[in-house]
């Protein structure tokens, strides 16, 4: 099932940092790393992305830099830095309300 993409637009920033508490990452290894841990279900296109990164960046979010691959082209990593992690669990906190709150509209029972 394709989720809509205005549910999905409150929670990618929260997706991206939560990627990064894992470990510093460059923007296509993000794409694959949310469809991979969301089944698929999850698909951020890079033009989606990488707006979102610099946004992050530009509010002290995430730092990023540049590193050679095994390829000859270099790659734009990024890293979440102390602040990013203070939103990230408030972000957390919040999708708990949030899921909670939506659930106990809906009856808490399973969707069919």
């Amino acid at each position: 099932m394709k989720i809509d993409k205005d549910l999905m637009k409150g929670s990618t920033t929260m997706l991206i940092l939560n990627l990064l508490s894992s470990g510093d990452m460059y923007g296509y290894e993000m794409v694959k790393e949310l469809e991979r841990r969301s089944d698929n279900t999850f698909t951020l296109k890079e033009g989606t992305m990488y707006p979102i990164l610099h946004t992050l960046e530009s509010e002290g979010m995430v730092e990023s830099y540049w590193e050679d691959s095994t390829s000859a082209r270099k790659r734009k990593y990024y890293h979440i830095t102390g602040k990013g992690e203070k939103l990230l669990r408030e972000k957390k906190r919040e999708w708990q309300i949030y899921s909670t709150t939506i659930n106990k509209v809906m009856g808490g029972a399973c969707f069919e």
